[in-house]
């Protein structure tokens, strides 16, 4: 039986594993696999490894890398930061600001901690799915103890003006975090410069494996640790390290820092040839979020009077991969909280594409791509 082409635009849930990251990790299933808390030798240079991809990391994105630590996830990144500054700060403060579209690992965060005597408020955004600085002024209180504002949206991809925030953090003492998962992809991030005292990532999104993570936490501020156990990441993450995880991080940052601007080159030119697509052969959509100030490989549109989840299983049929939202609740059948948000009219909201191409992708898939879409439209349309 012949393999099913697959034709791949979801690069915002997940990406393929490049394969220098494969191959960086392999000596590390077959002959390097000790336990890194151990003395002896294979245990001593898997150690080496972890902190050598530690401060490379550090590195890049201008870190100190003591206050660098690997997580599972960008979820648990985002869990970790908020819970731990909330309890370890209660002290100071119980008040918190974060939007109104940020990604469910930091909005559930953050309603579990109203649940648990926090107050929490979530600032609203513009159209075009910024959020306006001088209401995050607005919002400020004395007991306000942490911001939390993503780089860059999971769903829409537009970016916020993170150098802005860290700049009003600063000069009211107030600790920022920003996830930044959907960002560090296109953007070089230098921490200090941008006044980000906490910053989340994961591996997934970079050509690395799921199920690795890092959580950036300024050294000297105050944290509780989520997990308790071992000793493992400075006393604030117990549990043996994901090894295989964190050297494939190590290698996928390594790349990003060789190729970024190469690879943001691609990235434009694609985005510029499929608005050219979408705009002479698609109907009846709007773009979501602003065109300009977004990720450069996110593109999402609404059509008119169509049911996205029926227009995503047909272009499954022939092997096109794109998503109706976001995958990390791609089990919901309730409108996307970003897009209601942003205001996307309701005969509008339910026929959503998120369309995001990666490094790899030719102008050939984006041309099979836009013709599907069309001829899948015009079918559930009866045209």
């Amino acid at each position: 039986m012949k393999e099913k082409q697959i034709y791949y635009f979801d690069h915002n849930a997940t990406t393929p594993i490049d394969n220098e990251v494969f191959k960086a990790v392999v000596p590390y299933y077959e002959q390097l696999y000790g336990n890194p808390s151990s003395s002896y030798y294979i245990g001593r240079q898997v150690r080496d490894k972890i902190e050598n991809a530690r401060s490379n990391i550090a590195n890049y994105f201008n870190m100190n890398p003591e206050g660098v630590m690997f997580t599972s996830s960008g979820s648990e990144a985002d869990n970790m930061i908020i819970k731990g500054i909330a309890l370890g700060n209660k002290d100071k403060g119980n008040h918190i600001i974060t939007t109104k579209i940020e990604h469910p690992a930091v909005l559930n965060t953050c309603k579990f901690l109203e649940k648990n005597g926090f107050e929490i408020t979530y600032l609203d955004v513009k159209e075009d799915g910024i959020i306006d600085t001088q209401e995050l002024k607005d919002s400020i209180k004395s007991n306000t103890i942490l911001i939390s504002i993503m780089y860059a949206n999971n769903e829409i991809g537009t970016i916020q003006p993170i150098e802005e925030v860290g700049q009003i953090a600063k000069e009211k003492g107030i600790i920022f975090h920003t996830d930044a998962v959907q960002a560090i992809g296109e953007i070089r991030i230098d921490v200090k410069k941008l006044n980000i005292d906490c910053m989340s990532i994961s591996g997934h999104k970079i050509y690395a494996p799921k199920g690795i993570g890092m959580a950036y936490i300024r050294p000297g501020i105050k944290f509780e640790p989520l997990i308790h156990g071992g000793s493992q990441e400075f006393h604030l993450r117990a549990g043996t390290e994901n090894v295989i995880g964190i050297i494939a991080l190590g290698k996928a940052i390594e790349l990003l820092d060789k190729n970024i601007e190469n690879n943001n080159e691609k990235l434009i030119d694609l985005k510029s040839y499929i608005l050219n697509k979408i705009q002479n052969n698609l109907t009846d959509y709007i773009i979501n979020g602003d065109i300009d100030k977004r990720t450069l490989n996110n593109i999402n549109l609404s059509f008119k009077d169509i049911d996205g989840e029926s227009l995503l299983l047909a272009l499954d049929l022939d092997g096109i991969c794109v998503s109706s939202g976001s995958a990390c609740h791609s089990d919901s059948m309730e409108p996307s909280h970003v897009l209601r948000a942003i205001g996307v009219p309701n005969d509008y909201i339910s026929g959503t594409l998120r369309i995001s191409f990666g490094k790899n992708t030719t102008k050939k898939e984006i041309d099979y791509l836009i013709e599907k879409i069309k001829e899948k439209i015009d079918f559930i349309k009866g045209i």
